[in-house]
């Protein structure tokens, strides 16, 4: 007699072919499955019973702690994926991340994606969806990471990414920072400061830029005197800069930035045409 493993409620479903798993499986990994079938198994050859075993495995509130998770982005649905061991990932780890954002890059590629229309967070999202024809079902998020990100584009083949990205965020990335989070760093205020002065701003107006709390109200002050467009330009070159240095000119880096405030705010020059790959099929 034979041994079956199937998911029951609170386990979710595939909805495409991932990795190893085919469309419609339930969503246990490989070593689980393995670990199931062989604790079943055991108790079989126990107690010399030949009558096979069909095991469905079941998550109690699966459904709706699964809301939670990016298993919906990753193509799992109806509840939650046994993943290893336990069957538990501490979710806000970097690691746990980087690994969620890195899957869901290596489904992007395996369906023939070669450019990654990226935004860190629901900001850049909802920028896309509301000010751009851009598809935001084709964007995905990548959180602070943006280093980990581009060195994961380069690894898996990618020729080109297009962040769309809130200043407050990118402005880092123009002084060639790479994590975002704020306990990564700051230099906000600096930063704009800096690009300020290059674009013509006099001392009382960038010592006022150093002062604000947020990039928000730095690009009130600018935009006062009439210097927007040449800060903007300022700052998409240096983002552009960073990151064609840090993935070391191997794939194609663009970025479109924008405020809450102000909405739009300026890109980098290859980005328009970038976007195009991204504009929904009319």
């Amino acid at each position: 007699k034979g041994m079956t493993l199937d998911g029951g409620i609170g386990v979710g479903r595939f909805t495409r072919k991932v990795l190893e798993q085919e469309a419609g499986e339930a969503a246990i990994n490989k070593v689980p499955r393995q670990m199931i079938r062989e604790a079943v198994q055991s108790q079989i050859e126990k107690y010399e019973w030949d009558g096979g075993a069909d095991i469905v495995i079941y998550i109690p509130e699966g459904v709706e702690i699964a809301k939670k998770t990016f298993n919906p982005r990753l193509g799992i649905e109806g509840g939650l994926s046994v993943l290893g061991t336990s069957g538990i990932v501490v979710p806000m780890s970097e690691k746990a991340l980087i690994a969620s954002i890195r899957l869901e890059m290596e489904m992007k590629r395996k369906n023939g994606a070669k450019y990654l229309l990226l935004t860190p967070g629901n900001y850049g999202a909802d920028f896309v969806k509301e000010n751009t024809k851009l598809d935001v079902e084709s964007s995905m998020k990548c959180s602070n990471y943006v280093g980990e990100t581009l060195d994961m584009a380069v690894e898996l083949g990618f020729l080109g990414v297009l962040f769309v990205a809130h200043i407050g965020k990118f402005v880092k990335v123009s002084g060639g920072i790479m994590n975002t989070h704020s306990r990564h760093s700051d230099a906000r205020a600096e930063l704009m400061c800096a690009h300020a002065l290059r674009s013509g701003a006099d001392l009382e107006t960038a010592k006022a830029i150093l002062e604000t709390i947020t990039t928000e109200e730095a690009m009130e002050i600018i935009r006062m005197h009439g210097l927007q467009d040449a800060v903007m330009e300022q700052m998409a070159e240096k983002v552009h800069q960073y990151m064609q240095h840090r993935v070391e000119g191997a794939i194609q880096t663009e970025a479109i930035l924008f405020s809450n405030r102000f909405g739009y705010l300026g890109e980098t020059k290859g980005a328009e045409k970038l976007a195009e790959k991204f504009k929904y099929d009319l």
